[in-house]
């Protein structure tokens, strides 16, 4: 794997520290310092060493005493796992999503902190260069092992799951970071699908890779998020741990009530502040541009009286407020047809707004969405749920509190 340059990981190190403290960890003068930041000269190969070595180290021993625990989040999307762990005091030192628009997304809502380092392509980076961390996130791409994308790639002759060399594979990339950093615990999450591709093989491997190879501890279950937001969404959560713990999935507590789509709607009352383009006006009803066009509710009526016809169960599904919907999909963005609200006998239903398709993930309505309706609803849709990704974290945290409390004791026993 290639490795940072001395000029990435210099930018990484002035997050935390100025010129002149650099200058004095490095021996040397702040002048040269300031001459390879503009590129007047170019750093000395042996500059990304002596960074490893004297300067990184610093940042996460400082990044471990202001937080109870540390985690790195890898194939981030726009951070719905990172919220989650985040709301039991997490702190997050390492960020790597490559889609540039979810790139956008993720780092309006999560800007540039002190002891915070975000990558594009985790492929390019050496496993050494990724800071020390007690836990670590992965939403590794499902596309290999979804239903839709074995569909999709067998349709075009393509291999998917391991044979997959640009996107299976970069489960092996999760294996590596986690083999070099050892990290106390991590949560994977991917679709359900996993547990049965390629008749169970692919999961087969990726289980015997995290507890025969790295030697932890795993436990893994599929878990429907309409226990936590108003829609149907099963996806399967592994965690493993570096120690014996007496972690159970009996611990998971579930909510009695399943909500609503009432619960994520616009209210169109005045209830709630407008937010343009998605709500307009002082009432903040729904901009006309989410009704869908009349021959476009043609097209999926007749799609869906076809199929009926041929006793397929193809077609639309029409919600209301008291629904729980089917899975929001990628493709959403075409007609929304998995997910149209009903606005009323004769009227023609419409999409849910990007705002809603937030709630409907569980995000909360501070998150903000600075990208185009297209990309916004292709990000929600691979997004994980955080309410259920935080009650996960919750059950987690006690046996990673047990193993960050143990491994402190063992090193003042040390000296």
């Amino acid at each position: 794997m290639n490795q940072l340059q001395p000029l990435d990981l210099l930018r990484q190190a002035r997050i935390r520290y100025s010129q002149s403290e650099i200058a004095t960890l490095l021996n040397v003068d702040v002048r040269t310092v300031r001459r390879w930041e503009v590129r007047e000269n170019e750093p000395p190969t042996y500059l990304a060493d002596a960074i490893r070595q004297r300067i990184l180290p610093l940042i996460n021993a400082d990044s471990a005493k202001k937080h109870p625990f540390t985690f790195i989040d890898l194939f981030a999307g726009i951070g719905g796992i990172r919220l989650g762990f985040e709301a039991h005091g997490g702190h997050c030192v390492f960020s790597s999503e490559w889609n540039t628009f979810s790139q956008k997304t993720y780092l309006a809502n999560f800007p540039h902190d002190t002891n915070h380092v975000f990558v594009g392509n985790i492929t390019t980076v050496d496993e050494k260069d990724v800071p020390d961390h007690d836990v670590l996130l992965a939403g590794f791409p499902c596309q290999p092992f979804s239903i839709a994308g074995v569909s999709k790639k067998n349709a075009l002759g393509r291999p998917h799951g391991f044979e997959c060399t640009t996107q299976g594979a970069l489960f092996f990339d999760v294996a590596r970071i986690i083999a070099a950093k050892q990290p106390k615990a991590f949560l994977l999450e991917n679709v359900k699908n996993l547990l049965s591709h390629d008749k169970g093989n692919t999961f087969k491997v990726i289980l015997q890779t995290l507890r025969d190879e790295l030697g932890y501890h795993v436990y893994h279950k599929v878990i429907d998020g309409q226990h936590f937001v108003p829609q149907h969404r099963e996806r399967i959560i592994i965690v493993g741990f570096r120690e014996p713990t007496d972690f159970s999935w009996n611990d998971l507590q579930l909510p009695a009530e399943k909500t609503r789509l009432s619960s994520i709607l616009h209210p169109q009352d005045g209830s709630e502040a407008p937010e343009e383009p998605y709500t307009i006006s002082t009432q903040a009803v729904i901009n006309s541009k989410y009704t869908l066009t009349p021959n476009l509710w043609a097209y999926l009526q007749a799609y869906k009286e076809k199929h009926q016809a041929a006793g397929n169960g193809f077609g639309f599904g029409l919600v209301n407020e008291d629904s729980v919907a089917r899975t929001l999909s990628a493709r959403y963005y075409k007609d929304g047809s998995e997910i149209l609200v009903s606005q009323g006998d004769g009227k023609r239903p419409r999409r849910l707004t990007p705002r809603e398709c937030a709630r409907l993930m569980g995000f909360p309505d501070r998150f903000k969405i600075r990208v185009s309706d297209t990309q916004a609803y292709q990000q929600f849709s691979q997004a994980a749920v955080v309410p259920m990704m935080t009650e996960v974290a919750r059950i987690m945290m006690p046996h990673i509190m047990t193993m960050i409390s143990a491994s402190e004791q063992e090193e003042m026993s040390v000296y």
